[in-house]
C-alpha cells in the first residue's frame, strides 16, 4: 500500500513540475538565451505591451503603475517551477510576481505574471543594463518613442 502511495505522490509532483505559466517580461530577460542559460526552456514568445505602467532602470529594471504610460515586453510560456527557482536567486529574490493583462501584437489580451522590483527597492542607477536593454528592445522592434526612453535611462550618469 506504502509503494501505491509513493506512485500516486510521484505523479503529482511530476505533473507539478510541468505546470506551464505565461509570464511577461520586459527586460533583459526577453532574451531567450539569457533565460536557456538559467535553466528555463521558454516557449511561444509573443510580443506585446502593458497599459498603465512605466518602465524605470535603477541599479536593475522594474515596471511601476503609471496612467499614462504603456511598456513593451514579450510574453512567454515556460515552467512554472523553472521561473520560481529562477526568482528565487539572489539578484532577482526581491522581484515581486503580479498578475497583469498583456495586450500582444495581434490585439489579444492575456493574463499573464509579470515580476516586478518594489518601487522603493528601485534605485541607483545602471547604465550598462539600460545600453544591453535598448539594444535588445531595438532588436525586437519597440516603438522608436519607447526605445528613447531605454535611450535617455542609458544616459543618465549618477550625480
Amino acid at each position: 500500500m506504502i509503494y501505491i502511495g509513493q506512485v500516486i505522490l510521484d505523479l503529482v509532483l511530476g505533473i507539478i513540475k510541468e505546470v506551464k505559466m505565461e509570464v511577461f517580461f520586459y527586460g533583459l530577460f526577453m532574451d531567450k538565451d539569457i533565460l536557456i542559460k538559467n535553466g528555463i526552456q521558454p516557449a511561444n514568445p509573443r510580443k506585446g505591451y502593458l497599459n498603465y505602467y512605466a518602465l524605470k532602470i535603477g541599479n536593475r529594471a522594474s515596471l511601476i503603475p503609471h496612467k499614462n504610460e504603456k511598456s513593451y515586453g514579450i510574453v512567454m510560456t515556460v515552467n512554472s517551477e523553472a521561473i520560481h527557482d529562477l526568482y528565487a536567486e539572489p539578484s532577482v529574490a526581491d522581484y515581486i510576481p503580479e498578475e497583469v493583462k498583456v495586450i500582444t501584437n495581434t490585439g489579444d489580451a492575456i493574463t499573464a505574471t509579470c515580476y516586478n522590483l518594489p518601487a522603493e527597492s528601485l534605485t541607483g542607477t545602471n547604465t550598462s543594463y539600460a545600453e544591453s536593454l535598448y539594444q535588445l528592445a531595438k532588436q525586437e522592434g519597440f516603438p522608436d518613442d519607447y526605445l528613447e526612453k531605454i535611450k535617455e535611462m542609458a544616459k543618465t550618469r549618477p550625480a
